[in-house]
């Protein structure tokens, strides 16, 4: 059994990685010190499993298709005074092998065991990649 876990999150009303990479470049979204993070309700449990080695794995339309390593947690106040949990991330999004994911609420836990594999960013031989489009397309299928 590993020491470490990942989460797992949708990106509502993202169409691509390229656009989830341009809010995340806003400066909405990012903290004091300049990194992006995602500001949840819910602190995670398994705290020190994901700060020892986790990633948050991003679902866009239905597919996982790239994933950021978790740098840590911080804590947040809103407006309304509640205690929030930010999740601040390396600014490196990290395309995986194209994964379907059910729609779902908040975040979940993703074991190692369960985490897509990064994908190469060329391909073998002076070969492009697949283009991310065609690659979760692929994936609704079941080819990739």
């Amino acid at each position: 059994m590993s020491n470490y876990t990942h989460l797992v999150k949708l990106s509502v009303g993202t169409e691509a990685i390229a656009d989830l990479a341009a809010w995340q470049s806003s400066p909405r979204a990012k903290g004091p010190d300049g990194l992006p993070c995602h500001v949840t309700r819910m602190w995670p449990k398994r705290e020190k499993e994901i700060l020892n080695g986790g990633s948050i794995y991003w679902v866009i339309k239905g597919v996982i298709l790239c994933r950021q390593r978790i740098v840590r947690l911080d804590e947040v106040h809103g407006s309304d005074g509640v205690r929030r949990c930010a999740i601040v991330l390396d600014p490196t999004l990290v395309r995986v092998n194209p994964t379907q994911k059910r729609a779902f609420q908040g975040w979940r836990y993703l074991s190692p065991a369960d985490a897509p594999a990064d994908l190469r960013t060329q391909g073998s031989a002076g070969e492009e990649a697949i283009p991310p489009q065609l690659s979760a397309e692929l994936a609704k299928i079941g080819v990739l």
